[in-house]
């Protein structure tokens, strides 16, 4: 796959540069970024996860416009971890380079056949600002634009394959959306959504709700949403409900509570909501969210046969604080005691390991100042805590303040500076027995560039 990537981006390079310039339009971008940063006490217990270290990711765009009505677009990505070894065969960062690490971001036919647009091949997936997805996948895009102020956008998202034949045929996960977007005025949307997720036997993607990771044989799961965005005057406000509901049916027995074939009912909502009040040189913003857990009294067996959990899949994705919303730096967040954790030890996790909302609740008010403009400081303060008890009977993930600094070093270089610490709560351990003992925080550094 890697020698195959290598020929590919070659092939679309020679391509670039010998196609004649009146038959072809080339058009290429790029993003670069390098972080040096530490992180410490994320265990809440000891040092196992103390990391300090520094890595590079590279992203080169090529994007080929047949004409006005057809563009083949690509994206590519290459990530390096300075001096390590371990994967020396993909890793470009330590001695000697030579890491073949060229990855596949994006490659797809973007047309318009009438006034109707059509995205298909791997590309991003974003919906309910990433509360239910937010990544790179395979699938296809028909967006009708009625007029300027309606879009009807159908999607079609392949989330696993399962393989050849009939059994490995019924792994296969598969999401249906219709979005639409209805522009009110120039400062108000609304965007409300229904999405349909289903597989016959889920087990070649881990669908993880209490504990439940590749447990279902049947799932049937119903989304439906409202994003709505305004702009009014100086403040700026959005908000985001979501309510899940369907079947999923157990492939083996749960404990010695619930049979195989035992149906289970999803019910599980979420709601979010922000805003932003500009001030001029600096502005207030804030944003809390909320989303169900699962009962501890009902964990154990699902006693209720019902999962209230708020239901995550490998594309979920919603980055929010620095440690426990993974931030700048988002390598690792500390170890949770309950089903919550925002990398997926029972919460869920997207393709890339980002970090995902769910048996969660959070509040945030912070500000940005900006001195002049190549200068601007961020700080903000969040309260975070599970929305049911763990097992010991604790919620809380604590309360941690985040602090960045962004200076452009010259035009088109930019360098953050972040710190951030964690007073963390009883539910941060590593050990269900204790509880922590330290607080995580972070610092580092962050150049990037794009073009």
């Amino acid at each position: 796959m890697k020698k195959f990537t290598v020929l590919a981006l070659a092939l679309l390079l020679v391509v670039a540069f010998t196609v004649p310039a009146s038959a072809l339009e080339n058009t290429f971008g790029g993003y670069w970024r390098t972080r040096f940063f530490t992180q410490k006490d994320f265990s809440g217990n000891d040092s196992t996860k103390d990391l300090s270290r520094t890595d590079t990711r590279t992203r080169l765009y090529y994007t080929a416009k047949l004409n006005d009505n057809l563009k083949f677009v690509n994206k590519f990505e290459m990530d390096a971890v300075w001096g390590d070894t371990s994967t020396a065969a993909t890793n470009y960062g330590d001695a000697g380079a030579d890491g073949i690490a060229v990855e596949v971001k994006h490659s797809y036919a973007d047309f318009n056949v009438g006034s109707v647009n059509f995205k298909v091949g791997v590309q991003d997936f974003y919906l309910g600002r990433g509360f239910i997805t937010d990544d790179d996948a395979s699938g296809i895009k028909a967006i009708w634009k009625v007029n300027d102020g309606l879009y009807l956008p159908f999607i079609y998202l392949k989330n696993a394959e399962g393989g050849q034949g009939t059994a490995k045929n019924q792994e296969d996960v598969e999401s249906y959306v219709f979005s639409p977007v209805i522009m009110l005025s120039k400062d108000i949307k609304i965007n409300p959504y229904y999405a349909f997720l289903h597989s016959q036997d889920a087990r070649s993607m881990p669908v993880n709700n209490a504990g439940l990771a590749g447990a279902f044989d049947n799932v049937n799961v119903n989304v439906v949403g409202l994003d709505f965005d305004a702009k009014m005057g100086a403040a700026s406000l959005w908000f985001t409900g979501i309510y899940e509901f369907g079947t999923l049916t157990l492939e083996n027995a749960l404990a010695a509570t619930l049979p195989a074939g035992t149906e289970l009912d999803l019910k599980a909502w979420l709601l979010a909501a922000g805003g932003k009040f500009d001030l001029g040189k600096a502005d207030i913003h804030g944003q809390a969210f909320y989303a169900t857990g699962e009962d501890k009294e009902s964990v154990p067996g699902l006693l209720d046969k019902e999962i209230n959990g708020y239901f995550v899949t490998r594309s979920t994705t919603y980055y929010w604080s620095e440690i426990l919303g993974c931030g700048i730096f988002d390598n690792q967040t500390p170890l949770v005691n309950g089903p919550y954790n925002p990398t997926g030890l029972g919460g869920g996790q997207n393709s890339s390991g980002g970090p995902v909302v769910t048996d969660l609740m959070a509040i945030n008010l912070g500000t940005t100042f900006k001195p002049m403009d190549k200068l601007s400081i961020t700080a903000d303060l969040w309260w975070a805590k599970l929305a049911e008890d763990n097992d010991q009977g604790e919620d809380s993930l604590g309360i941690e303040a985040d602090l960045k600094v962004t200076y452009q070093l010259v035009e088109g270089l930019t360098i953050d500076v972040v710190g951030a610490y964690l007073w963390a709560g009883d539910a941060i351990t590593s050990n269900a027995s204790s509880k922590n003992e330290y607080n995580p925080y972070e610092f580092g550094t962050r150049l990037s560039l794009s073009f």
